[in-house]
């Protein structure tokens, strides 16, 4: 049980500067969602415009609606939103594609900018942006000239989050360019990356900025390197005028030459409602509250003597890894207590603290439950033990 009284917690949720933010989100009863850091809730508004953009501006509205509902430019009003979040001017974000296209989309381009550029990827990054880049390897072939770093801001097994300012001057010191993938820290951190010099990134919509399953991704590229860059997969909404049907490809100007095919309007239209749940929100306090439920959730579960993967919470992101021989198991009896985190081989349990819409009494409870599943031994249960495709 968590060492703070019941009275400590409430005065907690009391003070948050983020309490208010919780009604934006369509929250089922009974449930304490630990798993935002996978997939976030669903908005209000989200379900709302949905609604309208499926019934009104499709329905009703038709192909008219490319002009009249602000269609085409979504993903660049989409992008702005995200900007914002990540610390970047507001042009400079396109929404589009998924995080692995976008990667390969990016990483491709800067290889062929810079002359015997190599690509340099860890192997304990996340799997699909090393199964992009050893793809992309072998089309390009290797270099050994300047790096192309691909880099996760927080790691996904762990939360430990990387030395964004170290990393890139040691980058620039060697005339490379780091690619980040903000997968696991859009919409938690405050990223400020213009400010500290980071020049392209990638990161997902359906995590921490709640956009839906298989919300579109964004891609940020600083104008002036977007504008040397030609991207390989250029496909006509890149083009600068896509509208003149013309045979030859001329680059939109800055990150919208990324763009490749006609954006997913009904993901779209989720996601950028959802990213309103941002809207009065600083970086600093989210980035602070999700430090302080992860700590509150450790400190409920310490006399359990589970191991954590995760570092202290000065250098820990949005999620709470612990290990556990059966962790599978009991995960799923925790699900079925109504308390959702995730799984991870072979042994971690991952417990995400999305600060938008937990309370810290939802990171109380969840310790609470998790400790009693474990003592009364709950988990052993067989049909626990099975295994789902997703875990």
């Amino acid at each position: 049980m968590s060492m703070r009284s019941p009275a400590d917690i409430d005065r907690l949720d009391a003070e948050d500067p983020l309490r208010q933010a919780r009604a934006a989100f369509a929250l089922p009863d009974g449930v304490i969602y630990l798993d935002g850091n996978s997939l976030g809730p669903p908005t209000k508004k989200a379900l709302t415009r949905l609604r309208a953009t499926a019934e009104q501006e499709w329905g009703e509205g038709l192909i008219r609606s490319w002009n009249d509902a602000g269609w085409f430019d979504l993903p660049q009003t989409c992008g702005a939103k995200i900007a914002r979040l990540i610390g970047v001017d507001p042009g400079d974000v396109l929404v589009c594609d998924s995080v692995s296209v976008n990667l390969f989309k990016l990483a491709a381009a800067l290889k062929n900018a810079t002359p015997g550029a190599r690509l340099v990827i860890d192997r304990a990054e996340f799997p699909t942006d090393v199964y992009m880049i050893e793809s992309l390897a072998a089309l390009l072939g290797p270099g050994d000239g300047p790096p192309i770093l691909i880099k996760s801001a927080i790691d996904f097994r762990t939360a430990a989050i990387a030395d964004i300012d170290r990393i890139e001057g040691r980058t620039r010191a060697q005339g490379g360019v780091v690619v980040w993938d903000l997968s696991h820290a859009a919409g938690l951190l405050d990223l400020r990356l213009k400010a500290r010099g980071a020049r392209c990134a990638v990161g997902c919509g359906y995590k921490f900025l709640n956009g839906g399953p298989g919300a579109p991704a964004f891609v940020y590229v600083e104008r002036a390197l977007a504008d040397t860059l030609r991207q390989p997969l250029a496909g006509w909404m890149g083009h600068a005028r896509p509208f003149d049907f013309r045979p030859d490809y001329a680059p939109a100007p800055g990150v919208r030459r990324f763009a490749a095919g006609t954006p997913q309007i009904l993901s779209l239209a989720a996601l950028d409602a959802a990213l309103d749940a941002f809207d009065g929100a600083s970086m600093p306090d989210v980035e602070t509250k999700a430090r302080r439920l992860g700590d509150l959730f450790l400190e409920g579960v310490a006399a359990l003597g589970l191991p954590c993967l995760s570092p202290p919470s000065a250098s820990r992101g949005g999620h709470v890894s612990l290990s556990h021989p059966q962790g599978y198991s009991v995960m799923q009896a925790l699900i079925a207590r109504g308390v959702i985190g995730d799984f991870r081989p072979p042994d971690l349990m991952r417990f995400g603290f999305s600060p938008l819409f937990l309370r810290y009494a939802d990171a109380a409870r969840a310790a609470s439950i998790l400790e009693d599943v474990l003592r009364s031994e709950q988990w052993r249960a067989p049909h626990f033990a099975d295994r789902r495709t997703v875990t």
